[in-house]
């Protein structure tokens, strides 16, 4: 029995935002349902622009009264600056608390999932060594997600059987289920979630009501307005940078993401992609041959 891994993904950040209106502050805001958001149960969202475009994903997670959002470190700034653009008069108080937690990728292996005691369900989760861990929202098969005070993490999981796995094997992970890794994947004011994925990553929900960026995101899912997709593509051959445009022939159809070991997340253009398929014009993204899904 190969034992469960964890991950320290140090590049998450940590803001908390706290306050007896904090739930409606971020209800009205963000493209889940923050009333879903309890001891029991945390949830994978995204910040818009009011034109329906990406801004910043995170997870929410009770703490006490108040939330805490596992975001991208690099962007923790931004994200805490532009959720206190529409606080206004809300009773609501945002900290980076980012030196506080770790948070903790696990998956793999066996008993991952029998190792505590979670509710079923996507996002079911419990408080845990003064934290909490959760089953990843986006879906069962990324496993779980923690995230616990940094002094104390990474021994807690140790305690608990798990094995500390690499970064490469978090990524491989990630990118083997389709995963985005947030402005890696998604790109900041262009992308949308209908393109990238966010119905079938239980990232947002169509029955809350408004949102910043619900019109948009409404429309496109309703009128099946998707010309674009963000899906995994097997490569042959070595692994371009992030940005290499996907040709056929003279055309571009498509833009490389992150990526790992002969897999990538990529932007594809289906119309464009269909009728490369069509003509038999091979995909190539630098020196690779890229092999896209079925269904892109």
């Amino acid at each position: 029995m190969n034992a469960p891994l964890y991950v320290p993904l140090e590049d998450r950040g940590v803001v908390s935002v706290d306050g007896p209106e904090a739930g409606p502050f971020l209800q009205g805001l963000i493209s889940n349902d923050v009333e879903r958001v309890t001891d029991a149960r945390g949830i994978y969202a995204a910040l818009l622009t009011p034109q329906g475009k990406f801004l910043h994903d995170f997870f929410v997670l009770r703490r006490g009264a108040g939330y805490l959002l596992d975001c991208e470190g690099a962007r923790t700034g931004d994200l805490g600056q532009r959720l206190m653009a529409y606080r206004l008069r809300a009773d609501v108080a945002l900290a980076d608390a980012t030196e506080d937690y770790r948070v903790i990728a696990l998956f793999g292996g066996n008993g991952d999932e029998s190792a505590f005691d979670l509710p079923a369900g996507d996002g079911g989760a419990a408080p845990c060594a003064g934290g909490t861990l959760m089953r990843d929202p986006r879906g069962d098969a990324l496993g779980l997600r923690a995230v616990l005070p940094a002094d104390a993490a990474l021994a807690f999981l140790e305690r608990a059987g798990f094995a500390r796995g690499s970064r490469a094997d978090y990524e491989r992970h990630r990118i083997a289920l389709g995963a985005p890794d947030g402005s890696r994947d998604m790109e900041v004011g262009r992308a949308t979630l209908m393109e990238c994925g966010f119905e079938a990553l239980n990232g947002v929900d169509f029955e809350k009501g408004c949102y910043v960026g619900q019109e948009l995101t409404a429309r496109t899912k309703h009128r099946g307005l998707v010309r674009r997709r963000l899906a995994r593509v097997a490569l042959d051959g070595p692994l371009p940078p992030a940005g290499t445009p996907i040709v056929a022939g003279e055309r571009e159809v498509g833009e490389i993401r992150s990526g790992l070991d002969g897999a990538a997340l990529a932007v594809l253009r289906l119309e464009r992609i269909a009728a490369a398929a069509e003509a038999g014009t091979p995909l190539v993204a630098g020196d690779a041959r890229v092999i896209p899904p079925d269904s892109p």
